[in-house]
């Protein structure tokens, strides 16, 4: 072997991670409640914090749009910045300005208009926001000293992008301004549609994929099978009261807050447990589609699939978290960036990974995170052509993170059992040969003319040493008289070294010597 091959020496084959206790019923399939709750929350709408009134059933949420709840409603602490403020009363705010973001304020109306300049719009968590005395409606009649009860709107918008940091607005609510300011509407703004199943087959009803708007009043009921629920994913949540709620199809996202950090683990405790408790009838749904119930499906059906977090890496080395739905099979890991509801859609996956050829090396407890106080998270590595490619991701609950690694690890297993065999073509001291893993036999290299001789066969216990050089070229050492044999597997031998490891791994499992 070259030197410095040794380097690569193989990590001991055994690093598959303890079996973490599931609760459930017989034959080790999970049981699952469904909650009912009902209570008020808010909804980011049009980047207003909009009240609704919130009931979750068994397959959906409810939300309805409670009066006034558009307007300036304190509920959950101060809403949208909005203080009680009695009309014609004149106020003086000082706003200061974070170092990053500005105001965080809209306005509408001046002289042109015939109207005074007035806030139409207060976006969340912004310095505006933060204040907790502004609200929508309130006339704006002075910068910083500078008087703006005459001022076109374009001269209201220079006065205040000059203000500074430090902000001092002298304002008077009018409420009879406040038709001029629109208020949202669930149905028309809720940014929901367009996630329904495409397949008959998988949509249960005819409505069962789309938020709908029933009856005279503003409500929308949003279907919860393959949603995702989350928290601190797309928003910051410092103060642990957000929740998020992505649609099947990863295009559009709710989030709600809630009055305190109790009653949002309260609510995402009962989404998530509602949304999981669907996953048995999208499996058989999705079985039933892909056709995978017979000895014919060659490996397809569906075992388990969810959403869970992906991290990204972006630009200047920043990471962030992302959505992203994994599907395992009796064979593959598949990821998705939405609900595969069709054939066509489930033969695309964004990612196809062997399950013989990956390996579960990470799964506990993160960095710490705002919400939940640490970030769960998994990793997973498989050999490919290009070397070795790794996924960390992140889940939700506890419960969330022993379900994937008792499925990815038994997954794995289990895929060895059914493949069986493993060959690859390859050159030994010069010659063409080919080199056969057997998950029961072991080790054969061969000949690669048709009926070529067999060189040598061993089994796994004759394995003393086995090494790559993450390039092409495998070594193997079975402490035979023919010494190091090394094979040119003319591409990256990280494919059938992770082959290597999970049949010997999977060996060493049916054979109870995992502890």
């Amino acid at each position: 072997m070259p030197a410095g091959a040794w380097s690569r020496r193989h990590a001991p084959l055994l690093q598959t991670p303890p079996l973490l206790p599931v609760r459930g019923g017989g034959g080790g399939m999970a049981v699952w409640t469904r909650a009912c709750k009902t209570g008020l929350l808010e909804l980011l709408l049009r980047e207003r914090w909009v009240r609704v009134a919130a009931e979750l059933s068994g397959e959906a949420l409810s939300l309805t749009a409670e009066p006034g709840g558009g307007e300036a409603a304190v509920l959950n602490g101060v809403v949208n910045g909005n203080a009680e403020a009695a009309p014609g009363c004149v106020r003086r705010v000082r706003v200061v300005k974070a170092e990053a973001g500005g105001l965080g304020i809209s306005i509408k109306g001046g002289r042109e208009n015939r109207m005074p300049v007035l806030i139409s719009r207060i976006f969340p968590g912004l310095a505006a926001e933060r204040s907790g005395a502004l609200r929508l409606g309130d006339a704006i009649l002075a910068v910083n000293g500078v008087d703006l009860r005459d001022a076109t709107h374009d001269q209201a918008v220079q006065a205040l992008k000059r203000a500074g940091r430090e902000v001092i607005l002298e304002v008077k609510f009018m409420r009879e301004v406040t038709p001029y300011i629109k208020k949202p509407s669930l149905v028309s703004d809720l940014p929901w549609e367009g996630a329904a199943p495409q397949s008959p087959s998988l949509s249960g009803s005819e409505d069962s994929g789309s938020p709908q708007h029933q009856g005279p009043r503003d409500r929308k009921v949003i279907p919860l099978k393959m949603c995702f629920a989350a928290r601190n994913l797309s928003m910051p949540d410092l103060e642990n009261r957000l929740i998020e709620l992505h649609s099947p199809d990863s295009r559009n996202t709710l989030i709600l807050r809630c009055k305190d950090t109790a009653t949002a683990h309260s609510w995402f405790t009962a989404l998530h447990a509602n949304i999981a408790a669907l996953l048995p009838q999208v499996l058989a749904e999705l079985n039933a589609m892909l056709g995978t119930g017979g000895a014919a499906a060659g490996g397809r059906e569906v075992k388990h699939i969810a959403w869970l977090a992906e991290q990204a890496r972006l630009d200047g080395g920043r990471q962030q978290w992302r959505p992203v739905l994994m599907a395992v099979t009796e064979k593959d890991l598949l990821l998705y960036d939405g609900m595969p509801w069709t054939r066509d859609a489930w033969a695309s996956p964004c990612h196809s990974y062997p399950l013989v050829a990956t390996r579960l090396v990470h799964s506990g407890s993160g960095r710490r995170s705002p919400a939940l106080g640490s970030e769960l998270t998994f990793a997973t590595r498989t050999g490919s052509r290009q070397g070795v490619e790794m996924h960390v991701f992140r889940v939700e609950t506890h419960r969330d993170l022993s379900s994937w690694t008792r499925v990815l690890v038994q997954g794995c297993h289990a895929a060895a059992e059914l493949i069986k065999e493993v060959s690859v073509g390859c050159t030994l001291g010069g010659q063409e040969v080919q080199l056969s893993i057997h998950y029961e036999g072991g080790f054969t290299i061969s000949r690669e003319e048709p009926g070529g001789s067999v060189l040598f066969r061993y089994p796994y216990e004759r394995l003393k040493m086995s090494a790559d050089d993450g390039i092409r070229t495998l070594y193997l050492d079975f402490g035979g008289p023919e010494g190091e044999l090394a094979l040119d597997l003319h591409s990256c031998p990280k494919p059938i070294v992770f082959v290597l490891h999970t049949f010997l791994s999977a060996k060493v499992t049916r054979m109870g010597l995992l502890a």
